[in-house]
């Protein structure tokens, strides 16, 4: 694995510290899920990225209070998690969008949120119901609020969760996975909703999908194995693959992750060396890096050739599946 050190910084300087995450540690058993993570998080949207297992979920379950730290502190919205009164209160003012969220097949659209801003003691019914209104226009199901659940698309139960985790307006919005099951518009809708949305609160968005974290992040936090190894913009990220990525008329020699172009040629991400693959010194082209590659190099995953003939950017690398 490539090794990269990370600070804890601040996302956003001089608007304040959400979360403050020092030390944290979780074990199941004898594995660690996340190992002595120290990071800051600020007003903004801040991109989760990392491999199957590398503790994205964990870290989210974590904030969300699901999950108690085997070790190390944790402030989220300058309270005590640890404390029940305080826990009582940041779940009041967080929402949360798990990866596989539970939603009841018999309630209505309206009446699965209404029973969650009870939940939330999101006020009396009339002000519950305002609410739950509200967020069902924000997430284009309002014409679908008395549909069974069940009844819903995949798509339509997607945006359901998101509405739930809208309910209340909170401080700290956690995301994961949120765009799957929706269409090209519909993740338009979700990307413009986010931004405005963070531009006085806090989100944390875990994804696989890159375009989202370039659309949308204004910090990105990479985690591998459990350990944080990048904290910093995207550009920062990109940054990191300049003179890495090449375009060449043919499939070079094991050592590198290639990948076929609709053109013919091939891109091609060499981990170690930012000069063209050995025999392609005169046929190499330089490209412009991408928010991708610089994941890659950083975790080590452009180390193990990719060897499929893709069309276009191809099929994302390992950890972005």
């Amino acid at each position: 694995m490539t090794t990269s050190t990370a600070h804890a910084t601040p996302a956003c300087p001089g608007l304040g510290t959400t979360v403050s995450a020092q030390g944290v540690t979780r074990r199941y058993g004898l594995r660690a899920a996340l190992s002595d993570l120290t990071l800051e998080l600020g007003t903004g949207v801040t991109g989760l990225l990392g491999r199957n297992g590398a503790g994205k979920t964990t870290l989210l379950r974590c904030l969300a209070t699901d999950l108690d730290p085997t070790g190390g502190r944790l402030e989220i919205l300058g309270l005590n998690p640890e404390r029940a009164a305080d826990r009582t209160e940041i779940r009041r003012r967080l929402g949360h969008l798990p990866q596989n969220p539970t939603l009841y097949p018999h309630f209505t659209a309206f009446g699965l949120l209404d029973y969650i801003a009870v939940l939330k003691e999101l006020g009396g019914r009339r002000r519950r119901h305002d609410e739950v209104r509200r967020v069902l226009g924000l997430v284009g199901l309002y014409d679908r609020r008395f549909s069974r659940v069940r009844r819903l698309s995949g798509g339509m139960k997607q945006r359901l969760a998101l509405a739930g985790a809208l309910l209340g307006e909170p401080r700290l919005l956690l995301l994961d996975e949120p765009t799957i099951g929706l269409d090209p518009e519909q993740r338009i809708r979700f990307r413009d909703l986010v931004s405005e949305f963070a531009t006085t609160r806090t989100v944390v968005l875990s994804t696989h999908q890159i375009e989202d974290v370039e659309a949308l992040c204004n910090r990105v936090v990479v985690l591998d194995e459990g350990r944080l190894v990048f904290t910093g913009t995207p550009a920062e990220l990109i940054g990191r693959a300049h003179g890495h990525v090449w375009s060449l008329p043919e499939r070079p020699s094991a050592g590198t992750t290639t990948w076929r172009r609709p053109d013919g040629r091939y891109r091609v991400l060499t981990p170690d060396a930012t000069r063209p693959p050995e025999g392609y010194e005169e046929s190499a082209e330089p490209v412009e890096p991408t928010l991708e590659d610089g994941y890659l190099l950083l975790t080590g995953a452009a180390d193990t050739a990719r060897t499929g003939d893709t069309a276009g950017r191809g099929t994302a690398g390992p950890g972005l599946t």
